[in-house]
């Protein structure tokens, strides 16, 4: 597996591949990979002749510096497990190299990016926008592999695309989970034994608040969830929201889409953690 540093390295080796003919997948991660990440390259290899994974803790993206300080970083470990994986290449450059200038560019996204994560992390979806745009630029890849955990931001990425007329398809994919339930996430980590113990709490909730779907109108079915969380005193919840997939706006009924998800975020410790789960 090749590792480069550099946008030219990089750049260079992906142009070699597509002047053979040859389709290429990329699955940019901020790292401290595990087996949700291994999914997204497993996925990319059967769909692509070469797999690329970026390597990049996305600075502008984090409204919260203490968050930024702490998001765990295993390089070594992140290179031996995308080389077991069988990929390809890895782009691992600095902060420097992304952003040699100070970055001013400002996207607009409407209504998606204010609700759930945007309300709660302001300027969050501008950096990641401005992230994945220059990865999506630097690699200029066939396919792109998003995992499903991170709802919100796929549909972001999704509109940005379309909206660019950028000329690569966004694959997504679904969210991987422990034994227990609880959503694979680099965060995972930074529980104790205690929380780490409570955290699948988080997807049992949503399945039990799924199943009274038959009895309950959307916005009964969110005050339940609330409740249920309300029970888990280790848990702080920043929201419980039911919403169209499509464009992420609140369902007064059930019938007014082809699919709805439910979604929360909610602090346990010192870890944010965020799920969601389709509902139909």
């Amino acid at each position: 597996m090749n590792v480069y540093n550099f946008i030219v390295d990089i750049q260079r080796f992906v142009k070699e591949k597509h002047n053979s003919g040859l389709k290429v997948g990329f699955v940019p991660t901020m790292g401290a990979l595990h087996e949700g990440h291994i999914s997204l390259i497993n996925r990319a290899k059967k769909e692509n002749d070469i797999v690329v994974c970026s390597v990049f803790v996305n600075p502008i993206q984090f409204n919260n510096p203490t968050d930024l300080e702490k998001y765990p970083r295993t390089p070594e470990k992140d290179i031996t497990k995308l080389e077991q994986a069988g990929c390809d290449a890895v782009f691992m450059p600095s902060v420097e190299e992304m952003y040699p200038n100070k970055v001013e560019d400002h996207y607009d996204f409407g209504d998606i990016e204010h609700v759930m994560e945007g309300a709660c992390r302001p300027g969050h979806f501008n950096g990641v926008a401005i992230v994945v745009r220059k990865l999506f630029e630097i690699v200029n890849p066939d396919r792109a592999y998003f995992g499903e955990k991170d709802f919100q931001q796929l549909a972001i990425i999704k509109k940005m695309v379309r909206d660019l007329n950028m000329n690569l398809e966004i694959v997504p994919c679904p969210i991987v989970r422990e034994n227990d339930g609880l959503a694979m996430s680099s965060r995972n980590v930074r529980l104790n034994e205690t929380e780490r113990a409570i955290a699948p709490k988080i997807f049992a909730t949503l399945n039990d608040a799924i199943s009274k779907k038959a009895s309950m109108t959307p916005a009964e079915m969110k005050e339940y969830t609330l409740a249920k969380y309300a029970e888990i005193k280790e848990f702080e919840v920043e929201y419980v929201e039911i919403t169209d997939e499509t464009n992420l706006k609140s369902l007064e009924n059930w019938n007014e889409c082809d699919h709805a998800r439910i979604f929360v975020a909610l602090q346990l410790g010192p870890v944010r953690l965020i799920d969601n789960v389709r509902i139909f």
